[in-house]
């Protein structure tokens, strides 16, 4: 049987007993916790009452959290002309059409958000096996198919977060860092919610929202009572 470490031990009696607890107490307790040798990332996770095998139960979205993500955004556009110069300007890491299309066909993601101009769509398209099960593949629902590129990028760098219900019909994000203050992770984590909430899909019978809960990189989680994770208590 493996041995548990102290620090996995510690964090266990911690939250023994802990089950929907107010989200000030929850983000408190996650953060006391976050001991691992670096900066762990707080994430959140909800389960949903939908079915996404059905078109009309998907949920998806974004959501610009008010204090950032805590983490470095690494930003793809595929562009040409005028389009690219702005995207280059606003600060896309990488920039491309044919180019790119080629590097990612060779394996070499190395961007964690991909942005294209609607004239892009029939080269991206060509990448949907590599870029699609990676999550990153531009989409107008979620502002990363546009001709704006320049607000795209800048909401990529500046703390914009993607959401996508999974088969179990759970969404889950990183929310922020434990090095944040709790003010600034409630919040986070409300924008969020909020967020999803707004994003519910016509075909959602009964309760949407069923559960939300909360754990660092490292630590366990907990669950978190909804009407505070709402802003309804």
């Amino acid at each position: 049987m493996a041995k548990i470490g102290k620090r996995t031990r510690a964090a266990r009696e911690a939250f023994a007993g802990k089950d929907n607890v107010q989200l000030s107490e929850a983000v408190s307790l996650i953060k006391a916790n976050a001991t691992a040798k670096f900066d762990e990332t707080i994430e959140i996770s909800m389960n949903l009452g939908v079915d996404p095998r059905h078109a009309d139960q998907m949920v998806r979205g974004s959501v610009t959290l008010p204090n950032g993500t805590g983490k470095t955004v690494r930003v793809a556009v595929f562009a040409r002309g005028d389009k690219a110069e702005e995207a280059k300007k606003a600060g896309a890491d990488i920039v491309g059409a044919e180019d790119l299309m080629e590097t990612v066909q060779q394996g070499k993601i190395e961007f964690d958000r991909c942005i294209a101009t609607p004239d892009m769509m029939p080269i991206v398209g060509r990448l949907g096996k590599i870029l699609g099960p990676r999550n990153l593949m531009p989409n107008p629902k979620i502002g990363t198919v546009t001709m704006d590129v320049a607000e795209a990028v800048n909401a990529a760098k500046g703390g914009q977060v993607q959401f996508r219900v999974e088969k179990a019909g759970v969404i889950h994000a990183g929310i922020g860092k434990a090095s944040f203050d709790e003010a600034k992770l409630e919040e986070n984590i409300r924008a969020f919610v909020d967020a999803v909430s707004k994003a519910k899909p016509a075909g959602a019978k009964g309760t949407y929202l069923k559960k939300v809960a909360l754990s660092s990189t490292m630590g366990p989680g907990v669950s978190v009572d909804l009407a505070s994770a709402t802003g309804a208590a």
